[in-house]
């Protein structure tokens, strides 16, 4: 996207979002951009997700426009701008919004996005526990390192490539320090964020997270052994970090102001230090170690039904917003052994939605909304982003959501049988799955088996996903509703024509969830 275009996407946003003065935060994730809204109200639902460049939106902790990965990254700066260039004038009255589309008597994808609309919103108002708050705010950590995490990995898996292939000698060293360098510290960014999302200082978050990577812990003992820098990983740095808080504001409350400065930062890093080194770094130590042997164990001991319920229930576990208390797994089994297991077998969920969504293309012939919003869809979803696919589609048709998960479960099993005979599949990092994995994965047997068990798991996922969905995933009774031209045509138009996309309306832009990158 050229950054003219950028700028008028982030100008055609700001309106409809209730205008800058209606605008309290910004910021974003890899695919969206998330607002902080003085009035939920002022914005205007519909018309956002009528706009070329939004893929759907999601009302959460934060309202969140999903405009894929690189374009969130490059309208973001954008769309900050005008803000703050519109706080400095008159606010002005949003546009009301437009008059609802008269009802249509063949379902479309329109009324398909108003259906997953009102299954998020009831999810959401299942999802309002201490437990899935407490893990919404575990992703807030994480998902900002995503990036870091994504680039350093295929920097790393190209200088394996590199030394695999003997070219390059002098370059590799440089490589293998700029790969490792965020790994090596990123301890430190974990106890920033957490400082940060729990409402302390961050730097002092950070601070008392570096103790876990620093060289000199190698010197001390606790618990009848040494210490080594890095044990404890990212999960002592977040308990580490979430105590610097809590006794950072313990201290606030009775520390005078005129000696604030002084003390409260001494006691935060002195005490929180201290537990750290003599309690939180081998206790976290234990589990990161317990993590990784389960995770290897799982794969080793029942590949290929671990992978199948996995694969099988990923989708089911973005609904119900569990699958965030993924994140820190994959980022300690990355720290440990270099990539996650995990994340292969999880991303074969996108596959069955994908091979879904081309069976439900296939099999209503004439209904030419909801197969332009599956045209519309499918490249984001091949390449992982499964939101529009699953949010616009799959749930709400009901029969396909399920299909498309026997799809993901097939998938999975396929790699995790791969496992259980000794070839490991890995991805280096989070965040990316579909073909978009590719340039992450790494394992055991060298990357060119790798990557044809990947790509073989793809296959069967869109494979299964499609003929499990075109032969179970619709009764007659919804085939016959659903495989109808919308009323409303062009004169003189046959649906077989409107079938082949010309005269189609755009497509309904669907309601998404966070993450659901899969």
């Amino acid at each position: 996207m050229a950054p003219d275009k950028n700028r008028a996407t982030a100008a055609a946003i700001l309106p409809l979002v209730g205008g800058a003065q209606n605008v309290t935060s910004v910021a974003h994730c890899m695919t969206r951009l998330r607002l902080g809204l003085a009035d939920r109200s002022l914005v205007q639902d519909e018309a956002l997700k009528a706009l070329p460049a939004v893929m759907g939106v999601v009302e959460d902790d934060t309202y969140q426009i999903v405009l894929g990965p690189g374009t969130v990254a490059r309208v973001t700066p954008e769309f900050e701008a005008m803000v703050a260039e519109g706080r400095s004038a008159e606010p002005t009255a949003p546009e009301p919004e437009p008059a609802p589309a008269p009802a249509e008597h063949t379902l479309t994808a329109e009324e398909l996005a108003a259906q997953g609309a009102a299954i998020k919103q009831a999810r959401k108002a299942k999802n309002a526990t201490p437990f899935k708050l407490f893990l919404r705010r575990i992703a807030n950590i994480f998902v900002p390192l995503i990036p870091a995490l994504i680039g350093c990995g295929i920097i790393a898996g190209i200088n394996g490539l590199l030394i695999n292939l003997e070219w390059l000698p002098a370059i590799t060293p440089a490589l293998a320090a700029i790969a490792s360098g965020f790994m090596a510290l990123i301890a430190v960014f974990v106890g920033f964020n957490t400082a940060k999302e729990f409402g302390g200082t961050p730097i002092l978050g950070g601070a008392v997270a570096a103790i876990i990577v620093y060289a000199g812990v190698a010197n001390i003992e606790a618990f009848g052994q040494k210490l080594s820098p890095g044990q404890g990983g990212v999960l002592g740095a977040l308990g580490a970090a979430v105590l610097a808080t809590y006794i950072e504001k313990w201290c606030r409350k009775w520390v005078p102001e005129a000696i604030d400065v002084l003390v409260t930062p001494t006691l935060t890093v002195l005490i929180s230090g201290l537990v750290t080194i003599f309690g939180l770094m081998f206790l976290a130590g234990e589990v990161s170690t317990g993590i990784g042997t389960a995770a290897n164990w799982l794969l080793d001991n029942t590949g290929a039904f671990a992978g199948l319920v996995l694969g099988g229930l990923f989708l089911p576990l973005v609904m119900l917003g569990l699958h965030q208390a993924l994140i820190p797994i994959h980022t300690t089994l990355i720290e440990q052994q270099g990539f996650t297991v995990l994340l292969p077998i999880l991303a074969m969920a996108g596959a069955g939605q994908v091979g879904c969504a081309i069976a439900v293309y296939k099999r209503l012939k004439h209904n030419t909304s909801i197969r332009t919003t599956i045209k519309s869809a499918l490249p984001a979803g091949f390449l992982g982003v499964g939101e529009p696919l699953i949010y616009g589609v799959s749930l709400p048709l009901g029969r396909p959501f399920i299909t498309a998960c026997v799809g993901g479960a097939a998938g999975g099993a396929f790699i995790g049988f791969f496992s259980m005979i000794g070839d490991k599949v890995g991805s280096t990092a989070i965040g990316p799955s579909g073909w978009a994995l590719f340039p992450l994965l790494d394992g055991n047997k060298g990357l060119g088996l790798t990557i044809a068990i990947y790509g073989g798991g793809l296959l069967v996922g869109y494979l299964v996903g499609f003929f499990a969905t075109y032969f179970f995933g619709f009764s007659k009774e919804m085939l016959v509703e659903l495989n109808v031209a919308p009323e409303g045509a062009g004169a003189g138009e046959s649906p077989a024509a409107r079938a082949d996309g010309t005269g189609s309306p755009a497509p309904a832009p669907t309601t998404a969830q966070e993450p659901a990158k899969v």
